[in-house]
């Protein structure tokens, strides 16, 4: 007898050690280790977090593993805080070594009493374990958890583990840490919450859904009144903080979040071309939160006003330009899924400009001769377009005749400006505009002509609220900067003298310069001096409005972006309306200073208008250094400006071809005496100023003029012209 039991208690021992043994060895080879630094285990941002340049939260992001935006170290936790989460979680934590046996025990005896999982008894350290490796939930874990919580103590302070804890644990949302269920649940800080607020967050981590005070809380006030209790009990707060916590009414409150920057951040991302950017957590922009919301304000209600005018889409971008960074990036109805388009940005998308490019041409102009007060002949005008002739209208249908160059630019006429571009050469103004940054104006300068003067090329808001940045800065050009001065550096290059570039900003904020079209009391009459041009693109598709002070500059651009075309409305109907609430918003704060006006300007009296009698009103008028008083812009040579070369003629078949006639004209009316007129080198007729009406042929036709000028015996043959009439 005593043999076999000496036999079966060395078969137990052999089993105990063999079970003992496999249980070893299986834990060994089941255990994921416990990382030396649990501040550094893989913090992998799959989305990266902007901020603005006062360093609030432009997007919010719950998509990495980890809470690596709103990690806060242990001594800035309210010691409270710390309290109720041990007390509430894991009241032995800084006497246990891992694993509370003590809490196990009490555990496993109150889920025999009820026949179910009623308490886990998870110290604070075994949830850390748990957050570190994502096992199923069964006995081989728990045990598994126990045995690496131990090994975490070993290696890591109680104050690191508590930290890392408070900053990891998973609340409703994909929010970690008590930082961010601090704003999710009741939008405050840490340091402002109220004592029952804190016992709420430490009530809600045990179960989350369970807790949730948005849909349950009466259940939540069960748990914080229990949690009150035993914080009394163990002397953590008295009767009369007790009687607070009960008193208090929690006040749940979405967090705010008002300045929608999406497409801004989409724009900041690509220009993170250093690849150790994308591993930042955290990126520092040079956007003004509380401005972007401010303008998307004032852009969505004008939007709204204008809905019955077909206009469903918009945007707005301001830089300060002594800096050259983006303040603000704003896009109509941003985040707003029941309106169109608006996941597309406009300021970066290809539109017309319209007239936004004429103070660009004039400044091309005047740095080539011309002077602000040059003259320039407005009145009708035609050119050829391909094989077709276009001709070229003020908006108003106004003629003025002569004006000057301030007028014509002031008063954004379009004759003038075609005008204009013949003189300083579409090629050559293609490659200022280049030189500007406007990449989007790549096609031949012939796919253009001179139509480029009046807008016809695609910009996007960006290239042209960038070249207005170079006018304002004093001909000097850059990129405009996104992302912190430290992380990008732009150099600046001068591409306009900054005598030119302030002759051009005086114009451009000169009231008088534009009474001619805009009226004395226009809208574009900024109460403190801002240069400012709008402009529309052809069957009202664009509207824009631009203009600069002395510190920043702003780009408002109104449209579809479908291209249906708006409800007659002009850059001063409605972006110039936006445009002027933005600087009244940008100078509320400061005391703008007037443009700058160089010294070397010379200011000379000119003839401003030719009386009958040939008397003259005098006007004062800046001059670049040394350049001469040109009173009149110097005229093309004669030619024929009807027909053009390679025009085709289409003849109206509903019309007898008897009754079907063609203006021919010439390009100029002054001193014109007689003229006689040739087809196919036969005299068809004469007249006495610069056009004739004449009887339209079927064929290919060659025609010239013979041009008798005042005081001239002798007259002058133009270049032959070749044409076909069908």
């Amino acid at each position: 007898m005593q043999v076999q039991l000496r036999r079966l208690s060395k078969g137990l021992i052999v089993s105990v050690l063999a079970v003992v043994t496999g249980l070893t060895i299986s834990t060994e080879l089941a255990k994921q280790g416990v990382p030396l630094d649990i501040g550094s285990m893989d913090n992998s941002v799959i989305k990266q977090q902007y901020l603005d340049r006062h360093g609030k939260i432009l997007n919010i992001t719950y998509e990495n593993r980890w809470n690596v935006h709103d990690v806060i170290p242990l001594y800035e936790i309210p010691p409270f805080l710390q309290k109720a989460f041990v007390y509430a979680e894991d009241q032995r934590f800084y006497e246990h070594e891992g694993v509370d046996w003590l809490a196990r025990l009490s555990a496993l005896r109150d889920n025999l009493e009820f026949h179910q999982t009623t308490r886990g008894a998870s110290t604070l350290s075994e949830q850390v374990i748990k957050m570190l490796h994502n096992r199923p939930r069964n006995v081989w874990s728990r045990w598994l958890e126990g045995v690496e919580a131990q090994e975490l103590e070993r290696n890591h302070s109680k104050e690191n583990i508590l930290e890392f804890y408070l900053n990891q644990v998973p609340y409703q949302a994909q929010r970690r840490g008590v930082k961010q269920a601090a704003s999710y649940y009741f939008d405050r800080d840490l340091e402002t919450l109220h004592k029952k607020e804190i016992l709420a967050l430490a009530v809600i981590v045990r179960a989350p859904k369970w807790y949730d005070p948005r849909r349950f809380p009466k259940r939540l006030e069960r748990g914080i009144a229990t949690l009150a209790d035993r914080l009394y009990t163990s002397g953590e707060i008295d009767s009369k903080q007790r009687d607070e916590i009960r008193e208090f009414k929690l006040n749940t409150k979405r967090p705010g979040f008002h300045a929608n920057a999406s497409h801004f951040i989409d724009y900041a991302r690509s220009k993170q071309a250093d690849p150790h950017l994308s591993e930042r957590s955290l990126v520092h922009t040079t956007l003004d939160s509380d401005l972007q919301a401010e303008i998307q304000l004032l852009l969505d209600s004008k939007l709204s006003a204008l809905k019955t005018k077909q206009v469903n889409n918009g945007a707005v971008l301001v830089v300060d330009h002594e800096k050259n960074e983006i303040q603000a990036w704003v896009v109509g109805y941003a985040g707003d899924d029941n309106k169109s388009f608006t996941k597309i940005d406009p300021i970066l998308v290809k539109r017309q400009p319209g007239s936004t490019l004429k103070p660009f041409l004039y400044t091309k102009a005047m740095e080539k001769g011309w002077t602000a007060a040059t003259k320039i002949e407005d009145s009708p005008l035609e050119n050829s377009v391909g094989t077709g002739l276009h001709s070229f209208q003020n908006y108003s249908r106004i003629h003025y005749g002569n004006v000057s160059v301030r007028q014509a630019l002031g008063n954004s006429l379009n004759i003038p400006a075609v005008r204009a571009i013949q003189y300083v050469g579409v090629s050559d103004f293609l490659d200022f505009l280049n030189e500007l940054g406007f990449e989007s104006l790549s096609e031949h300068p012939d796919i253009y002509g001179d139509g480029l003067a009046l807008g016809n090329g695609e910009v996007t808001l960006f290239e042209l609220t960038q070249a207005y940045t170079t006018l304002a800065r004093m001909g000097k050009t850059a990129s405009l900067v996104a992302l912190d001065e430290e992380v990008l550096n732009h150099p600046q290059r001068q591409i306009i003298s900054s005598d030119l570039a302030s002759l051009t900003a005086n114009i451009l904020s000169d009231p008088n310069a534009r009474e001619l079209e805009f009226g004395t009391n226009s809208i574009l009459n900024f109460p403190l001096q801002t240069a400012v041009k709008t402009g529309t693109s052809s069957d009202y598709r664009d509207a824009w409005a631009v203009g600069y002070n002395d510190k920043f500059t702003v780009g408002v651009w109104f449209g579809n972006l479908d291209y249906t075309p708006m409800n007659e409305v002009t850059g001063s109907v409605g972006p110039a309306v936006v445009l002027r609430s933005v600087f009244n918003r940008l100078n509320y704060h400061r005391t703008p200073e007037g443009l700058y006006l160089s010294e070397n300007l010379e200011v000379r009296n000119i003839c401003s208008n030719e009386n009958e009698n040939d008397s003259c009103q005098n006007q004062q008028e800046y001059f670049l250094p040394g350049t001469r008083i040109e009173t009149t812009a110097k005229p093309e040579g004669l030619k024929i400006a009807r027909p053009t070369e390679g025009l085709q003629i289409a003849m109206d078949p509903r019309i007898p071809d008897q009754y079907e006639k063609f203006d021919f004209s010439l390009n100029q009316t002054q001193d014109v005496k007689h003229v006689d007129w040739f087809v196919n080198d036969v005299l068809v007729g004469s007249s006495t100023d610069n056009v004739y009406n004449w009887p339209l042929e079927k064929g290919k036709h060659t025609t010239y003029a013979s041009v008798f000028l005042k005081d001239q015996v002798k007259p002058i043959k133009t270049q032959p012209i070749h044409y076909v009439v069908k």
